[in-house]
């Protein structure tokens, strides 16, 4: 484990363009011959405010988070629209396979899409480092969606002591949602190394 720090992504950066296949809960089945794999892309969004956590099934740094993630997504499911993605090479590391992940939703009981980037190049798009790492996007006026906050979860950590709240991004998202600014002081997450597939780690992580 290599503990990283986001690399805090410039704010106001554009949504970069996804096409990802879902993450099944146990008894779902893609109809692969008529449709193929179920996908989410950014042309398929709500029109809402998007988080994107890139997490995994492994890290203990996403599963000290766990139970607060549940919250918040409780809390703004109908508000926001949030998507899990994993990035982990599945070479290196098979335990965030998606039949991992899938264990990892029924047992937090999470509802939000969990989507498998597999071939990394979102993750890289965005410039993530570690797992958590949380990008909060909004558009105005029907302008396409921009960054307004990359950063941590809350000042919790594995082993500090300091109760999980979700601190940091309830306060960027209901900013968002009240069409205040996200106040740009912000404190980047830390976690896990996101595992780079063999050869092809990006320039951030070198």
């Amino acid at each position: 484990m290599v503990r990283t720090y986001s690399t805090m992504l410039p704010l106001g950066s554009a949504l970069p363009a996804f096409d990802l296949p879902l993450v099944l809960m146990p008894g779902e089945k893609n109809d692969l011959e008529r449709e193929g794999p179920k996908r989410i892309t950014d042309q398929s969004l709500l029109p809402k405010p998007l988080l994107l956590m890139i997490i995994c099934a492994h890290c203990p740094f996403v599963k000290h988070l766990e139970d607060g993630i549940s919250g918040l997504a409780r809390d703004y499911q109908n508000k926001v629209q949030i998507l899990a993605i994993s990035s982990n090479s599945l070479i290196t590391h098979p335990q965030d396979g998606p039949e991992y992940l899938a264990r990892q939703m029924g047992e937090n009981a999470w509802t939000f899409p969990y989507l498998l980037d597999l071939e990394q190049s979102f993750s890289k798009a965005l410039r993530a480092a570690c797992t958590p790492d949380f990008f909060l996007f909004s558009s105005k006026d029907d302008a396409s969606q921009t960054l307004r906050y990359r950063g941590q979860f809350d000042e919790s950590r594995p082993g500090n002591g300091i109760k999980v709240t979700g601190a940091d991004l309830r306060a960027a998202m209901n900013a968002v949602l009240d069409d205040r600014e996200v106040s740009p002081d912000q404190k980047p997450s830390i976690g896990c190394n996101i595992k780079w597939h063999p050869g092809e780690e990006p320039p951030w992580f070198i």
